[in-house]
């Protein structure tokens, strides 16, 4: 597991933040701004973190990004997390359609989360239809490539108050 380049920059202050929100990146995600450009675009994750970073910079909300491509990986940092964090905005990508132990891992935090989408899985093969978390989640938001993630920060912030 690798927490995303942006994370590089200097820890933030935790007292200067109200609130904590977590950005959960799943398989492939790392590979972002390289694979498959015309369907996942050119941003890079490194570029996506810069910018939910900065958006909750402005709302007063630290931001911890983390990728992983194992699953195992995933359950493990979203159960540490769940404690220090207000809510999660995940992308699963291809463990959104098989990991009962991701959605498992998120309910035994308790916090709410938002699942996000690069693309529109609904115009994708239908194997990508099902969502292991939709149900539960606070919100679903895909389709909008990068801007994704941003309406999906956005959407949490508002629910948490």
């Amino acid at each position: 597991m690798t927490e995303s380049a942006a994370s590089a920059a200097p820890p933030l202050v935790a007292h200067a933040y109200s609130r904590r929100v977590a950005v959960v990146h799943g398989p492939n995600l790392n590979l972002l701004g390289t694979r498959e450009p015309e369907k996942y675009g050119r941003v890079t994750l490194p570029e996506i973190d810069a910018r939910l970073r900065a958006l909750g910079a402005v709302r007063g909300v630290a931001i911890e990004c983390v990728q992983a491509n194992g699953e195992g990986e995933l359950v493990t940092w979203i159960q540490e997390a769940g404690p220090r964090v207000d809510g999660f905005v995940i992308n699963p990508a291809a463990y959104t359609h098989t990991s009962v132990a991701i959605r498992d891992a998120l309910l035994a935090t308790g916090k709410p989360f938002v699942e996000v989408h690069l693309t529109n899985v609904y115009a994708r093969e239908p194997f990508r239809h099902h969502s292991y978390l939709a149900d539960v989640a606070v919100g679903r938001v895909m389709g909008f490539g990068a801007l994704s993630y941003d309406l999906g920060l956005t959407g949490l912030l508002d629910r948490l108050g």
